[in-house]
């Protein structure tokens, strides 16, 4: 299959958490074309099974091969968990997920071979972080924690809320009594949370970012391929609708407003999308 350098990326996640990755992309590959899928209609995936996740995710992937994309970022830690092997057999153009960026930065990072990963339950029950930073480095020793409620948190825009880091810390001290040094956002909402997360865990515990790091996997894969796109955008002070697309399986006012106080760019409209019907 030929792919079209100028086509867009596709990038999906179980609702709006996926928008922390969309916009280290638009930062740091600014001439490249986007269209997000959220599946808001179905969050958290966190407390799904695996054969539940696949489902969600072969139907989204369906759903961005109609819009033409050249490659997929599944920007969803718990479908890059439990899904991202099934899905990148089926497919026929570059796909990724957050979780190996993420563990490879962690296992560079870590000085004293303690690293804590906070996610969904999904995630943490995977064991793919360990299992990735091991193969890496087999002295390190990783200790998962579950957070279920940022996820809520986030989405209802309590970032700096004071019951916010209460519960962060309850989540954290677990982690921090195990001499953490480093610890992995592994969830796409976490990095929202990023300065409260600073408060609780202090200055010498490394805070990974998998959004960040997975924007910078997809420069150099599309460098490979030779799949950059040319074209310059220039930038402007609200999103582009031919540049950005943007897409919902529900609740799309809420989206947009909860995307216009993530991302750069001003987003006018987010389409409704039937997502059962692929």
């Amino acid at each position: 299959m030929v792919l079209d350098r100028h086509a867009p990326v596709g990038v999906f996640d179980s609702g709006v958490g996926g928008l922390t990755v969309v916009r280290e992309i638009m930062r740091n590959l600014p001439n490249e074309r986007i269209v997000y899928f959220g599946d808001t209609a179905r969050v958290p995936y966190g407390s799904k099974s695996k054969d539940t996740v696949v489902r969600y995710s072969r139907q989204i992937v369906r759903f961005l091969q109609t819009q033409k994309v050249k490659t997929i970022v599944v920007a969803c830690n718990t479908a890059s968990a439990l899904a991202l092997d099934v899905i990148e057999k089926e497919v026929d153009i570059p796909i990724l997920g957050v979780v190996i960026p993420g563990a490879h930065v962690a296992a560079k990072t870590t000085s004293n071979n303690r690293i804590g990963v906070i996610a969904t339950e999904s995630t943490i029950r995977s064991n793919l972080y360990p299992t990735l930073i091991q193969r890496e480095n087999p002295e390190i020793t990783v200790f998962g924690k579950a957070c279920p409620l940022f996820v809520p948190l986030v989405e209802e825009g309590w970032t700096k809320d004071p019951v916010t880091y209460e519960v962060a810390r309850r989540y954290l001290d677990e982690l921090l009594e195990k001499d953490i040094d480093t610890l992995i956002m592994g969830c796409t909402h976490y990095p929202l949370l990023r300065s409260l997360l600073r408060e609780v865990v202090g200055e010498k515990v490394a805070l990974v970012n998998p959004a960040y790091e997975t924007a910078w996997v997809l420069s150099r894969l599309l460098s490979e391929l030779e799949l950059e796109n040319p074209d310059i955008y220039w930038e402007r002070q609200e999103c582009d609708d031919e540049k950005y697309k943007f897409f919902s399986s529900d609740a799309v006012d809420r989206f947009n407003l909860f995307a216009n106080s993530v991302l750069p760019y001003e987003i006018k409209s987010t389409t409704l999308v039937q997502i059962d019907e692929f």
